[in-house]
């Protein structure tokens, strides 16, 4: 037991020696443990491996067009951001792509390198382009922010803790994988699930604000939200769940407004 606990100290501190970043936008201080190589990686592969799997609607679509138009206005709000604030290093190498799949489930992601995946199922509820930018800005805002790289920096320092990162990861590649897709929103435990609830508040930050320089009113995410709060049954409270109640997103969001208005530009 002692060797395994002076195994986890020593994995902690080194990550805080070698891997604190800051978020844009929050400013927050994050732990990152996998370098950005490996997740932009592991990105690519998975990307082409989902989309092997589940294949974008094609030709496109009314709703595909819709989305690529979205998205390339976030995109560019995105890089507009960087550049401003001198953080353009941090995206270099991403080569944005935006696709639809045809599925029921209400869902949307972002992997590194600016791969986009949005499901048909979410589509109805977005029902316009700023409804769309409330999902894409939010789940671009994940990537921007590195929070895939943080969440599977926090499951793998406790998976590995006892026998090393290196050596876990080619010892269970499997479970690495599932991390990755689980870190990404595609596909935990509760000692992680108050990080998860921090990333998603953080992400509704960072994508008020890139929608809003793409010209889409941030107001909007405030009704998108109370709209999703009515969609589906019971839900978890807070604690047992990995997003936030809707009470308190919807609260974070107005309370945020103020700040994203300062970059709501009507003709991006």
């Amino acid at each position: 037991m002692n060797k395994i606990l002076k195994n986890v100290f020593a994995l902690l501190f080194g990550i805080i020696i070698v891997s604190c970043a800051t978020v844009p936008i929050t400013g927050r201080k994050q732990l990152k443990l996998l370098p950005d190589s490996m997740i932009a990686e592991m990105g690519q592969s998975n990307y082409a491996t989902f989309l092997k799997e589940n294949p974008a609607v094609s030709p496109p679509t009314r709703q595909s067009s819709e989305v690529t138009a979205v998205g390339i206005r976030i995109s560019k709000a995105v890089e507009k951001y960087m550049k401003d604030n001198g953080l353009s290093k941090q995206i270099e190498g991403y080569k944005w792509e935006f696709n639809v799949v045809d599925s029921k489930e209400v869902n949307a992601w972002c992997m590194p390198g600016g791969k986009v995946v949005v499901y048909t199922g979410i589509l109805p509820l977005t029902k316009d382009d700023a409804g769309l930018a409330v999902v894409m800005g939010h789940e671009i805002a994940h990537a921007i922010a590195d929070h895939g790289n943080e969440r599977m920096s926090q499951e793998l320092a406790v998976q590995a803790a006892g026998i090393g990162l290196q050596v876990y990861m080619q010892q269970k590649p499997q479970m690495t994988q599932d991390i990755f897709l689980s870190a990404f929103g595609v596909g935990s435990q509760l000692g992680i699930l108050g990080y998860s609830r921090q990333h998603e508040l953080e992400a509704d930050k960072l994508g008020l604000v890139f929608m809003a320089m793409a010209g889409y009113d941030p107001e909007r995410a405030v009704t998108f939200w109370q709209e999703m709060s009515k969609v589906g049954g019971s839900k978890p409270p807070e604690l047992m769940s990995t997003h936030p109640s809707d009470e308190r997103r919807i609260a974070q969001i107005k309370a945020f407004l103020p700040e994203a208005n300062k970059y709501y530009v009507t003709k991006p």
